[in-house]
């Protein structure tokens, strides 16, 4: 089983930043991408960056130059940090894990809102 662990969600005005973390445990062998994705109210879910575990990152188009993946292989874990924060970047943030054998899981969802 495995589990994923977010926190770092919350209330924030535009322009604002936040720092999103998400932990991995349980039986997975070994990870082949962690990575984040979103979902606001009436949309689909979207990606929003992701990191592989040689280092390789991707950006959705609307985050690029804001926001900055970063992951600790030792500690199985993956940062989002979130800076210039909109109002469209409002959301439920999704972790994500795409283990050795390209299964996804996923965490609970961390609230981001971003008003003033």
């Amino acid at each position: 089983q495995v589990q994923l662990v977010e926190s770092g969600g919350g209330l924030v005005q535009p322009g604002g930043s936040l720092r999103l973390s998400c932990a991995a445990s349980g039986r997975f062998f070994s990870i082949t991408a962690m990575g984040w994705y979103r979902q606001a109210p009436g949309k689909e879910r979207e990606l929003v960056a992701r990191i592989s575990s040689v280092g390789s990152t991707n950006y959705a188009d609307s985050v690029k130059g804001r926001f900055t993946i970063s992951g600790d292989n030792a500690k199985n874990t993956v940062y989002l940090q979130m800076n210039s924060l909109q109002p469209e970047d409002t959301g439920v943030y999704y972790c994500n894990l795409v283990s050795h054998y390209l299964t996804d899981y996923w965490g609970q969802g961390t609230q981001v809102t971003v008003a003033s």
